[in-house]
């Protein structure tokens, strides 16, 4: 069995651009569907880029007045596509394009409700880990969480409370010293 020839312009090791796009999550996925003739043209322009491809699309529609179905389509994108670049653009201009993180924008399942519980309950008992809170939380909310979010959580909403009046704002503890226990 031979080895496979490796095509430089989707390969991240041959091509440093490649994996900088990946990184950035503006890695085109489908480069060999832009067929539109700037593309195929001028080395300045990369179908790789999915930021350009898409700002491309957008520019030619507005400023070329080309039909959306038309630009869409030479592009390698869809309709819904087009409309989605063209509002993400005039909202947030060129770093509107990229794509955002994937995952949950969040805590879910730690709402403030579940927070206010959860201080209150170490209001009453201050010798209560996180540890200790995830069955009261389990039994109340009917929600299983790990101790270490339920603590992160907590700080979080610390650091986004306002001081009482003659109290002094929370500090963050140095860096590598957070969790961190007295090891004698």
């Amino acid at each position: 069995m031979g080895r496979r020839q490796v095509d430089p312009k989707v390969d991240p090791k041959v091509d440093p651009k490649v994996a900088a796009l990946a990184a950035s999550r503006t890695l085109n996925p489908h480069p060999e569907a832009v067929n539109d003739q700037q593309f195929g043209a001028a080395a300045f322009f990369d179908a790789r880029d999915l930021v350009q491809v898409k700002y491309e699309m957008v520019r030619q529609v507005r400023v070329e007045g080309a039909p959306v179905a038309h630009a869409a389509s030479a592009f390698g994108l869809s309709r819904p596509s087009y409309y989605q670049a063209a509002v993400a653009l005039e909202q947030g201009g060129l770093p509107g394009l990229v794509p955002a993180k994937p995952g949950p924008r969040g805590a879910h399942k730690l709402t403030d409700e579940v927070c206010q519980f959860a201080e209150q309950l170490l209001a009453a008992d201050a010798s209560l880990r996180p540890a200790d809170l995830v069955e009261p939380l389990a039994e109340r909310f009917g929600l299983r969480v790990h101790p270490r979010s339920i603590e992160r959580a907590l700080a979080r909403r610390r650091q986004h409370q306002a001081p009482k009046a003659g109290e002094l704002p929370a500090r963050k503890s140095p860096r590598g010293q957070r969790g961190q226990r007295d090891r004698r």
